[in-house]
């Protein structure tokens, strides 16, 4: 389609609720295992190490891919990008919940993780890039927050619903749901006029930019996950940092200058989009503490997934109902105030978990305060951020730049998680946790899952110096005040 069509067509309400159920299959179904990761590592019967990797791999093939796809829909199409999405969240969402126990087991869930990591990448930026063409002002504003719904909503249910679909009708439900919800948003989706970026003579494809990313970013997240069993100084780990330095080296030097590079450094030019990107990734890696508190609340406090997932149903309430609040305070303050004031409610929900001293009735009654907070704070700084990012690109580079915003949201889970649960799993598996830690902090009551108590604690304490960069990051780069569109 040519841009004077594009400009014809407006979005309506079919094609927007459609791709919000796109979003959903990815941010609400596809992180359920953030809770039910135990569940479904003792049905399937393989070691919760490898189902760690299972649960970070999805955000992390959606982020190496995401920026790829969104270059390829500004110019291939932006629809046809956005139902090849729905295929991949069709076949991996039916690979996870009809995987055997055993041995093929492990194999249909990290081909379907993969598959899923691979349906956010073509369904987010693709929509994100129809929101920019098919939308405009106030009508965008309003799409993009409930863009958002899906995708911070969906994940603000994500643990709850998974916990409550686990011990009530069985995990495997959640993913044959997630096809069905998958197979209609493709249907509704399906029709749309075609979107596309004008014609650019002399496009090739990078390849060489795209393979090394891809080995930077694995050679990253193998590290992440398996340096605490390889050990953090043996060959094995300094081999894949070392990896990941030369690629990423590599990578940086084949970009700059690339005109057809699929990471277009000179986006980066804009502050507000670079500090809107910077921080979203750094919000998302906040992710973590779910998985965090699901794991010490199963394993170190013997509650079941519902009920630990139960204690997170604030964060859902919050993050929708105030997900509109952040659309209002945009339009008056700008991105930059909502943005600082969701990222400190952020990290005072993270301060709250970190009591993990205290008697386990005590802290659920902080858990639940907490993950309220949360889900506040990424309601305020979702709209703005996102329409932050989408208003400063140029309109041939909506796809590629979205397809970077949302690369930060996915890398940003990824890595949050595998830190996360890297920190967790190896404190928590040492017998004597980290004793210096009990000469400081008095841990009252049940002293036999002190390992897991001290882990949550340092695990936590990592997120909040992720959220204290995120406002380092906001600080400097976005400025004060309404900011105007770009592109």
């Amino acid at each position: 389609m040519d841009k004077t069509t594009t400009q014809v067509y407006r979005g309506n309400d079919r094609l927007l609720y459609g791709i919000i159920l796109g979003v959903l299959a990815f941010w609400l179904f596809a992180q359920t295992t953030l809770n039910i990761a135990p569940v479904m590592a003792a049905d399937l019967r393989v070691e919760q190490s490898f189902m760690n990797i299972a649960v970070s791999i999805t955000a992390l093939f959606s982020g190496i891919f995401i920026v790829v796809v969104g270059g390829l829909a500004d110019r291939v199409g932006r629809v046809r990008m956005l139902l090849v999405g729905f295929g991949f969240s069709i076949l991996g969402s039916l690979l996870v919940g009809l995987a055997p126990a055993g041995p093929m087991g492990g194999t249909f869930l990290m081909l379907g993780r993969i598959c899923q990591g691979l349906s956010g990448a073509f369904v987010m930026p693709s929509s994100l890039a129809l929101v920019k063409a098919y939308w405009d002002g106030a009508e965008r504003q309003r799409a993009i927050s409930l863009w958002s719904m899906g995708s911070w909503g969906g994940s603000g249910f994500a643990a709850l619903f998974g916990g409550l679909m686990a011990e009530n009708v069985g995990w495997r439900w959640i993913f044959i749901i997630a096809a069905i919800v998958s197979l209609i948003g493709l249907l509704m989706v399906r029709g749309t006029p075609e979107s596309k970026a004008p014609p650019k003579a002399g496009y090739r494809f990078d390849l060489a930019g795209v393979l090394t990313f891809m080995v930077t970013m694995v050679a990253l997240q193998i590290f992440a996950t398996q340096g605490a069993v390889f050990g953090w100084t043996s060959p094995a780990s300094v081999g894949l940092l070392a990896a990941a330095l030369i690629f990423g080296f590599a990578f940086y030097r084949i970009e700059s200058g690339n005109p057809n590079a699929f990471v277009q450094f000179r986006l980066f030019r804009n502050l507000t989009y670079t500090g809107a990107t910077i921080s979203n990734l750094l919000l998302n890696a906040t992710a973590g503490i779910i998985m965090v508190a699901m794991l010490l609340l199963q394993e170190g406090g013997e509650m079941s997934a519902q009920r630990a997932g139960l204690l997170t149903v604030g964060y859902a309430i919050t993050i929708l109902a105030f997900i509109r609040a952040g659309e209002k305070l945009l339009q008056r303050f700008g991105p930059r105030k909502p943005m600082l004031w969701g990222s400190y409610i952020v990290g005072l929900s993270i301060l709250l978990l970190m009591p993990t001293n205290l008697m386990l009735g005590t802290y659920t009654i902080l858990a639940v305060i907490a993950f309220s907070l949360f889900g506040l704070g990424l309601a305020f700084y979702a709209t703005p951020s996102t329409d932050a990012a989408l208003s400063n690109l140029p309109e041939d580079q909506a796809g590629a730049g979205a397809g970077i915003y949302k690369m930060a949201s996915s890398l940003g889970a990824s890595f949050g998680v595998a830190i996360s649960s890297t920190i967790y799993t190896a404190i928590a598996g040492r017998e004597e946790g980290i004793r210096w830690i009990e000469g400081v902090i008095t841990f009252v009551g049940r002293q036999e899952n002190l390992a897991s108590r001290e882990a949550a604690f340092f695990a936590l304490l990592a997120n909040l110096v992720m959220v204290v960069a995120a406002v380092i990051s906001i600080v400097t780069t976005v400025p004060k005040g309404k900011t105007g569109e770009q592109g």
